[in-house]
Formats: structure tokens, sequence, C-alpha cells
């Protein structure tokens, strides 16, 4: 059965109870660092309310190895994380190959349904996005080919995959977004569905595997009810979010507000046998929070909770 799952921003007490009361079950927390007693802690903390800490998502030490640079301290920063997610009982690891930035929007504050603020993003603003990133400090102006990062991929994956199958955890691989060929002269790659089967084919194991993020696959183009049985018993962990447009021009959506058919997406994951953590991912910023974190606020996360509840419960069989 699949679990209900959150990011909470910032991780307060209140955002853990509203979480639980919402009927969230899954946490996913940020990079703890190297220290396994502050893993042990943060998993502990979200016990503490009811909840289980599911996924280790964001923030992780691996800009290097990416770009085919690391010392060697990156991949070792790996292995620590996989046996310190194996002792703690974490089983899946979120991670991205965007080379020198992660998500990436060049607007803030399109207005939505109500006139709730969301997140967009267009290439002819592109040269805005610099100050936009979610990691834009450390935007660098380095160029990088599509072969060059298919190798350094598949030695990150040789070399941790095999640390993975050991720990019982699984790493989700989470789409370019937006899922452009480029972007500020470096190349991308994973933004098809296609580089997603090659993705298992470069290490087939359980290990590898795919977090599905709606909204970024939406951008692509594709059918996503028919995307999700493609890749199937792959997706291990799933971002369920919407945009409307393009790669090149997208806003993203209330749940219930987007292109994508929502519950022929959830009828697709039952059918594939999706039993993971699916997650509200981006969402609006709602009235009175104009302060907080965009994408990341929480009232909008309350409304996303209804709506995939409603969902789950609706496709059961």
């Amino acid at each position: 059965m699949m679990q209900l799952a959150t990011v909470l921003t910032p991780m307060s007490d209140e955002n853990l109870v509203l979480a639980a009361q919402c009927g969230v079950t899954d946490v996913v927390g940020r990079y703890p660092g190297s220290n396994l007693d502050d893993l042990i802690r943060l998993r502990d903390r979200i016990k503490s309310f009811g909840m289980k800490l599911s996924v280790i998502e964001g923030y992780l030490p691996i800009e290097q190895l990416k770009v085919g640079l690391d010392d060697g301290s990156e991949l070792a920063a790996m292995k620590s994380l996989l046996q310190n997610m194996q002792t703690a009982g974490v089983p899946l690891l979120c991670y991205n190959f965007m080379a020198g930035t992660d998500w990436v929007r060049t607007r803030l504050d399109v207005p939505e349904r109500g006139g709730a603020k969301v997140t967009a993003f267009d290439l002819a603003d592109v040269h805005r996005a610099m100050s936009l990133s979610a990691n834009s400090s450390e935007i660098t102006r380095e160029t990088i080919s599509s072969d060059s990062l298919w190798q350094n991929l598949e030695r990150f994956l040789k070399a941790l995959i095999p640390v993975a199958e050991t720990a019982n955890v699984t790493m989700c691989m989470h789409p370019d977004d937006p899922p452009l060929p480029e972007f500020q002269g470096k190349a991308r790659i994973m933004n098809s569905v296609e580089n997603f089967e090659k993705l298992i084919e470069l290490v087939p194991s359980p290990s590898n595997a795919i977090c599905f993020c709606q909204g970024t696959f939406a951008s692509m183009g594709v059918d996503i009810p028919a995307s999700i049985r493609r890749l199937g018993k792959h997706i291990k962990y799933v971002h369920f979010r919407d945009v409307r447009g393009t790669r090149e021009s997208f806003v993203e959506t209330f749940h219930d507000n987007g292109d994508t058919n929502m519950s022929a997406a959830m009828h697709a994951y039952r059918q594939i046998g999706f039993s993971g953590p699916i997650r509200p991912d981006h969402v609006p910023q709602l009235y009175g929070e104009d302060e907080g974190e965009p994408g990341y606020t929480m009232l909008g996360r309350l409304f996303a909770y209804g709506y995939i509840r409603g969902l789950m419960q609706a496709t059961e069989s």
C-alpha cells in the first residue's frame, strides 16, 4: 500500500503535528550530514509524532561526483550515508544529476487560483534564473557534455549501487527540472522517459530506481499514466504535483488545477503495484504565507494531503 509522505519546511513541531493530523505517515528528511547520531535523532523525533523517516532527499554531497571532479571525499560521504541509513532503517535515497544547480524557476510569484502564488519557468527569462535557483550560489560557469554526464553517472552508480544493495537502500533518481537538453551551458540527461530506461539499464539492480516527479514528467509533454505504466516496477518514490505548459515555459498549479488527469495517474500507480511514499512536492503559497519559502509553505500542503488521500482511497481495489 502506498504511503502518504511529506517534506516539511520548516520541520517544526507545529508542522509535524499538522502532517500527522492530516494522515501523513512518512516524512522526507534533508541530508543530515555524515554523523550517524544526527540521522538517528531525526528519525526518533519524527517517530515521536507517530510517523516514520522514509526518505533522505536534498543537499547531498554529490556535486563534484556529477562533474567527475570528486577527490574521493564525496564518494566516501555517500557510502557512509548509505551505511548510516541502513543502521537507522531509512529505506530510500532521492538524488538528481543536474550539474551545477538544482531545480530552477524564473518567477516565484505567478498568480494562481484566488491569487495564490506559484513558481514558473520561462526560458526567455533564463537570465534571471541564476538568482532564483534552489542552489543559486553553487551555479558555476563550467560546461559539461551529455557524454561526460553519462560516463560520470555510470561511474557513480557502479560505485554506490553495490553499497546500497548491501545496506538495503533504494537510490531513486529525480528528473532534471526543468527537463531541458541543457541549461547554462551544461547538458542535462535525466529529461526523457527513454533516458530513465537507460539509467535503469546502466546498472540493473533493485537499488537503482526512479523518483517519478509528475510535474517534471508532465513538462516533458509525455502521457503521465502511460509513462507510469511504462516505467512500472522501477518507480519507488513519487512527487505528486502538476504544471501547465512545456519544458521551455510552464507554471506550477494546485493539484486539481493542472493539465494532468490526476485520477488516471493514481489509477496507474495502482496498476503497477506502487507501494512506496507519495508526497506533494511544490505547492502554492496561500494567503498570509508571503514570508515563507516559495513552493514549500504549509497551507497548500494541507490542501494537497487531503487531495492525495482522497485519490488514494478512491482508487483502492
